[in-house]
């Protein structure tokens, strides 16, 4: 099997879109700007989706399901909220087609079939999912409402790229109402920790907890944690961010309960998010010029058996073997596959499931069975070792998880050797034209500050690490006081 990858040194984009397509992970549709997310790679979303649900049920919250349209009344009660997300808003107007009387066999709007009122096509939902909470709380025995929905949003993107932005993607988002501030902020920060547990434990990407800056901070936000994540080309990517509402939401929806008192008050709000953006965090992670490169906890496939045989007899005698190694695996909760494809040979087999990214590959042939052996191969190094048939099953198994472990240690070096503190903005600029990765640096605190710094260079905050150490410093542009270091970098 042919790869034919475009190498990361040549073009970082062109690799990646090379990448998910060839890797069978997705690609575009007939409808612009949205993709088909194809089965494979469908299976590893199915994977973050299922360790980040236990995750979240573990944490006290429910799965619900809200409708896809908001009426535009809705949508516009809370202002900051619908002028963050108006320019990206898909929007409904009409509810039925009619035949054209100048065109036959083609369709037009019925504009006898015009809304009352139009609908967003939701970007988002707080504005559909408050009015619903309206109705649920009455009193502080209703709280804390702690819900998750998994569903689909619309933010209409001129410029796409699969997984990381599309017009239409997968995500999860929670919605939660509280008693008091106190609860609603310790509700945002532990799921800032719980997005920051999977992506590190899960995912094998080591991530940068913070605040938003006020400019970059969601629309309607009091304050945005967020997790930043390196890839391979040096320009972060945002994974994941948790937002404390405040009251804004409980105001604009009149969401109220009554205390313990008896008195009126309004709850407190957060929201809470990732999506299939994920996806492409992963790929651009971990994967190499040969393809992907899986962490064993999210691969669909973490063992592939791929048999070498000359004939019938010897295809019968491996078979046996493998299917056998197959049972031992699932019995572990291991998953394996033996390609017993006879349409394909050895070696295209092997570059399918490298350009796959599966993190384990066993080889037997004849030999292998005469000395009691297996080939084993791991995908992220490409290294091989020769393994005896009694030990096989627990070498792989201790093998599965000294990968997780590598790919993160792997990516966590990369990360912490590209974090360049500077002092001033000629070294500013030559770092993120020279090295790239994050900046330490000092900064005023004003947007007009930071806007500037975005237009000369490109680069953004793209956080105000939580764990930042509170130092005297001057800005790096404007050289007034600073409080402390933030990061900056260019981004996805």
């Amino acid at each position: 099997m042919s790869k034919n990858l475009t190498k990361r040194s040549e073009d970082y984009s062109k690799w990646y879109n090379e990448l998910v397509v060839k890797a069978d992970l997705a690609e575009n549709s007939g409808v612009r700007g949205c993709m088909v997310i194809k089965p494979y790679g469908y299976a590893i979303w199915e994977k973050m989706q299922a360790e980040l649900d236990r995750m979240f049920k573990e944490t006290g919250h429910q799965n619900a399901y809200f409708p896809l349209f908001v009426p535009k009344s809705m949508f516009e009660a809370e202002e900051k909220n619908a002028e963050g997300f108006a320019k990206e808003c898909a929007i409904v107007t009409h509810y039925r087609l009619k035949n054209d009387p100048d065109k036959p066999g083609k369709l037009m709007v019925d504009p006898n079939a015009k809304l009352e009122e139009e609908l967003i096509v939701r970007p988002t939902s707080e504005a559909i999912i408050w009015p619903t909470y309206k109705g649920w709380i009455q009193s502080y025995r209703d709280l804390p409402l702690l819900i998750n929905q998994w569903a689909n949003v619309v933010r209409w993107e001129m410029r796409t790229r699969l997984f990381l932005r599309t017009a239409e993607f997968l995500w999860q988002e929670g919605h939660t109402a509280h008693a008091t501030k106190v609860e609603a902020i310790a509700e945002s920060e532990q799921m800032i920790n719980v997005y920051a547990d999977f992506a590190e434990n899960f995912m094998a990407i080591p991530v940068v907890k913070g605040f938003k800056t006020e400019t970059e901070r969601f629309a309607g936000a009091v304050e945005t944690y967020c997790i930043e994540a390196l890839m391979q080309d040096g320009k972060a990517l945002q994974a994941g961010t948790s937002h404390f509402l405040g009251q804004n939401f409980a105001k604009a929806f009149d969401v109220k309960f009554a205390n313990a008192e008896g008195k009126q008050e309004y709850v407190w709000g957060t929201s809470w998010g990732v999506s299939t953006r994920l996806m492409g965090a992963l790929i651009m992670t971990h994967s190499d010029d040969n393809g992907l490169v899986l962490p064993p906890n999210l691969a669909p496939i973490q063992i592939v058996i791929v048999p070498i045989y000359k004939s019938d007899e010897e295809f019968a005698a491996i078979s046996e073997v493998a299917n056998t190694l197959v049972a031992q695996f699932k019995k572990l909760k291991i998953s394996v596959k033996f390609d017993n494809r006879t349409t394909q040979k050895p070696g295209f087999k092997f570059a399918e499931w490298e350009l796959k990214g599966v993190p384990v590959r066993i080889a037997v042939g004849p030999k292998d069975l005469e000395n009691g052996t297996f080939e084993v191969a791991r995908r992220d190094t490409l290294s091989k070792e020769v393994v005896l048939k009694d030990e096989i099953v627990n070498y792989v198994g201790d093998l599965l998880e000294k990968i997780q472990e590598d790919l993160f240690n792997k990516a966590l070096d990369y990360r912490n050797s590209h974090i360049t503190e500077v002092v001033d903005f000629e070294e500013f600029k030559e770092v993120l034209e020279n090295k790239t990765g994050f900046v330490s640096a000092h900064w005023d605190g004003t947007a007009e500050t930071e806007e500037k710094i975005k237009d000369l260079t490109k680069a953004t905050i793209r956080c105000i690490p939580l764990d930042r150490v509170e130092e005297a410093g001057t800005c790096v542009l404007t050289g007034k006081p600073s409080s402390g270091r933030v990061l900056f970098a260019k981004a996805y």
